[in-house]
């Protein structure tokens, strides 16, 4: 893609957001954001039986490449894992977006990503402290 078809992809995803809007009964909810932009993402998530990415969606506000950022990774995280997801490459991320259009901006541009690798730590944590307490009620 040259730079204006980059530019053209971003803006599609801003103006025509995929999978905007807070999901019914999700797994797991994560809100991230930058202060010093006031960019806001929150991310619902969804899973199935194997810990894959059954449903994503997100609301939020800001700049347009943190909100097209969104949108994109809602198209491109449905279907992973969260050990997928753990792996997420970030340098890709951007390069997908258009690095030569986010470069300066590549805090709004990783936001959501960022955000769902939190979501993907906090539910393994919460996994981890559930296993343990069962753990605990069978040796009493």
């Amino acid at each position: 893609m040259d730079r204006q078809e980059q530019i053209e992809f971003i803006l599609d995803h801003y103006e025509h957001p995929r999978h905007r809007g807070p999901m019914e009964a999700p797994d797991i909810v994560m809100k991230g954001g930058n202060p010093g932009c006031g960019d806001i993402v929150t991310l619902y998530v969804k899973l199935d039986g194997d810990e894959r990415i059954s449903g994503l969606t997100f609301e939020g506000e800001g700049c347009t490449i943190s909100q097209a950022a969104a949108s994109m990774l809602t198209e491109m995280a449905v279907g992973k894992t969260l050990s997928e997801v753990e792996w997420m490459d970030a340098a890709a991320f951007v390069d997908a977006m258009g690095r030569e259009v986010v470069t300066n901006r590549l805090r709004c541009a990783t936001l959501a990503l960022n955000t769902l690798k939190a979501a993907e730590k906090k539910y393994r944590a919460g996994q981890r402290a559930r296993s343990a307490a069962e753990a605990e009620v069978e040796n009493f």
